[in-house]
């Protein structure tokens, strides 16, 4: 799973561009080398097919496929070639049509998928009510602290005792020092329930922050040493409730705890999707 994660981040994040905007593309020349494409004209032809994916889709082209030319030296000389800024979108559809028989084409399709899906959550985030919010942050958590917990051991932190003491350093930068068991007493939680799943929005997408922010700290930086990896935890939340304090926003802590927890949530979900499915509005798969 590390090895895997290195080839997508590496392959993929690293030859990510971003705009003044704020906007990201990728390069295709860039992305067919990435794609182990030795020849354009070969790329050429998947670029062409998943532009016609793109729109059968409904998608516009001209916006996911933004073609540029760009100066090269060729020896003494210089010349124009065509290339392409690609969306996230078009990338996707590129490695969808590549040649499937290529390992990097399977990485390529598990990178862009998540980061699509990613951004069509991100896309439809503001329209979602609270409880739904609360889910989609809480899905994204529990991934998040998967890869967080893989990159930590990778770091050096191996013992059950070594992690729990790495786990409540995020907390205490994020919190202002208070731990898990502080903050579980804060929210006056009972034995078993956990903290996260009696957070409001906010307060998880805090904590994803954190989480995120660490598990690409601790990889890009290649820290090792389990204290290292706790002080970086503990740095990357405190920075996280810095940069909270700036915007004048409300301090985790002082974030109200709702009074569903993600489990009931879900709970609630299901049976109305069984209700749908009862009435025929819904195939529910069981």
């Amino acid at each position: 799973m590390g090895e895997l994660r290195e080839k997508e981040y590496l392959r993929f994040e690293s030859i990510k561009h971003i705009r003044n905007d704020g906007s990201e593309f990728w390069s295709a020349r860039e992305l067919a080398k990435s794609l182990e494409y030795t020849e354009w004209r070969n790329f050429s032809k998947v670029i062409n097919r998943a532009m016609i994916a793109c729109e059968n889709s409904g998608h516009d082209i001209f916006s996911d496929f933004v073609e540029v030319n760009k100066i090269v030296e060729a020896g003494a000389t210089s010349k124009s070639i065509k290339d392409y800024e690609l969306t996230r979108y078009a990338c996707y559809l590129i490695v969808q049509n590549g040649d499937p028989r290529k390992e990097v084409i399977a990485l390529g399709q598990t990178y862009f998928a998540i980061q699509t899906y990613r951004q069509e959550v991100a896309d439809h985030f503001n329209e979602l009510d609270e409880d739904r919010r609360r889910l989609v942050v809480r899905g994204d958590i529990k991934q998040w602290n998967q890869l967080l917990a893989e990159t930590a051991h990778d770091a050096g932190v191996i013992t059950n005792e070594e992690f729990a003491i790495f786990q409540n350093a995020g907390y205490m930068g994020l919190y202002g020092g208070m731990d898990v068991d502080d903050i579980h007493a804060k929210k006056n939680l009972e034995v078993g329930q956990k903290i996260l799943d009696y957070m409001g929005s906010t307060e998880l997408i805090a904590n994803l922050f954190r989480i995120s922010q660490t598990e690409e700290k601790l990889r890009k930086d290649k820290i090792k040493g389990a204290d290292n990896a706790t002080a970086t935890h503990y740095a990357v939340g405190k920075e996280v409730r810095t940069a909270i304090e700036k915007i004048g926003g409300t301090m985790p802590e002082d974030l109200p705890t709702p009074d569903k927890s993600i489990q009931q949530i879900e709970k609630e979900q299901i049976a109305r999707l069984k209700k749908k499915a009862k009435e025929g509005r819904l195939m529910l798969d069981e």
